[in-house]
């Protein structure tokens, strides 16, 4: 389990500041992968409401009492090392002081409908002359153009429209979605990546851009071999449970005590399994000899595979063909992922104190291991508006009492 990193270590993004307008996930959770790897995220939030998942839930955070408060897990799994600064830009002094923290930021992030920000001015197309250098990313449902454009978007939605429904779930049940939000998952992570790319740009030119970033383009862009198979074949790809379209046996068996997971990623492993299982008149079967017979053949061969992996537990399974070289795992609940010693040894969770915990709270860590510039975690989730008067007096250098009565006019 990782701990907060000590003292100012910079990350690789030390020095980007954003101006970050999203809420939900696709856009924060875009935000804290550049947050964890350095970058000052700004989160505007509006007084008195804030990000949505602050009251997605339970579960909330417990207070030393054991009582919920109103920071729920949700909202903890996406906002890390971010400031939250409230701010009312639907007012004119809003939108004023926005264009003041806008003028010391690189980017600017986003998830409003298309054009819901141009009533305000701050939409690109207001802000691209006055700030030529500013990265602009736009997280919609839909995009800034097409027939759905003004459409409200939801990651549900998306995983719909965006087909990836259509190939999950059992073969003769109701479509599925991901047990997690995977278009806004997804999204988020494109998004981190073209800003990352425009900055590379604006650093080379002087010039910013618009990036247009939305659930649907990018859901559709993950369908990858799915989506190849049938552009090159013409051919619907359909559910087939936890079974892969391609590759055969490459799905979930029944053990004695649980499920395990056989994947077969070529005939060597196809062989060696049926060796270790003492199925052996499997591997040398016309029928199944090679990965194409398999697939030909699936509906066969299949059940005769089940018959067998049924016969033993779990661990019999996972030993033994981690021992002959075949892939393979057990499906795990999600306690079991957090016990299960690979997890542990890659550091996967993060402990962070928290103001309204008396014990730290444990959140994801960021994946990926960087040997030069490692991810830091330097903030905590942080409360609604908890930096606002810093970042006022520290960035736009207002005073107490002008803070004082932007607060009586409901500005922040």
């Amino acid at each position: 389990m990782s701990n907060p990193t000590p003292g100012p270590i910079p990350g690789p993004l030390a020095g980007i500041r954003v101006f970050d307008l999203t809420r939900i996930l696709a856009g924060p959770s875009a935000m804290q992968l550049l947050g964890d790897l350095g970058a000052d995220i700004i989160k505007i939030e509006r007084p008195g409401q804030g990000d949505d998942t602050r009251k997605w839930g339970p579960p909330y955070i417990k207070d030393a009492e054991g009582n919920d408060t109103t920071e729920s897990a949700y909202y903890l799994c996406a906002n890390r090392n971010k400031r939250s600064v409230t701010l009312d830009i639907s007012q004119p002094e809003g939108q004023a002081l926005a264009k003041k923290l806008i003028a010391q930021c690189d980017v600017l992030v986003e998830n409003y409908k298309t054009g819901g920000l141009a009533k305000y001015g701050l939409d690109y197309a207001s802000l691209k002359q006055e700030f030529p250098r500013l990265v602009y990313c736009s997280v919609t449902g839909f995009g800034q153009t097409g027939p759905y454009a003004e459409r409200a978007g939801y990651d549900f939605v998306a995983q719909g429209l965006g087909g990836i429904m259509s190939i999950t779930g059992e073969v003769e049940g109701e479509p599925v979605k991901v047990g997690v939000g995977i278009a806004d998952l997804m999204c988020g992570m494109h998004s981190a990546v073209a800003i990352l790319a425009a900055l590379r740009h604006r650093d080379a030119t002087g010039e910013g851009q618009h990036i247009d970033a939305c659930l649907l383009d990018t859901q559709v862009s993950w369908l990858v071999n799915e989506a190849t198979n049938y552009l090159v074949s013409g051919q619907v790809p359909v559910r087939r449970g936890n079974a892969h379209p391609n590759i055969v046996p490459y799905q979930v068996f029944k053990a004695a005590d649980g499920y395990i997971i056989l994947a077969c990623g070529n005939d060597g492993q196809y062989q060696r399994f049926c060796d270790f299982a003492n199925v052996g008149h499997l591997a040398t079967d016309p029928r199944f000899l090679t990965n194409p017979d398999r697939i030909r053949n699936r509906e066969e061969l299949i059940p005769l595979i089940q018959a067998v992996t049924v016969t033993r537990p779990l661990a019999y399974w996972v030993d033994g063909l981690e021992r002959c070289n075949v892939p393979c795992s057990p499906v795990n609940q999600i306690d079991q992922v957090f016990e299960d010693p690979q997890v542990k040894a890659r550091d996967l969770t993060v402990q962070m104190d928290h103001p309204l915990s008396p014990d730290p709270v444990t959140m994801l860590a960021y994946p990926l291991k960087l040997s030069g510039t490692p991810a830091t975690y330097r903030l905590p989730p942080p409360l609604l508006g908890q930096h606002t008067d810093d970042i006022l007096t520290g960035m736009l250098e207002m005073t107490p009492e002008d803070i004082a009565a932007l607060r009586d006019k409901g500005v922040v």
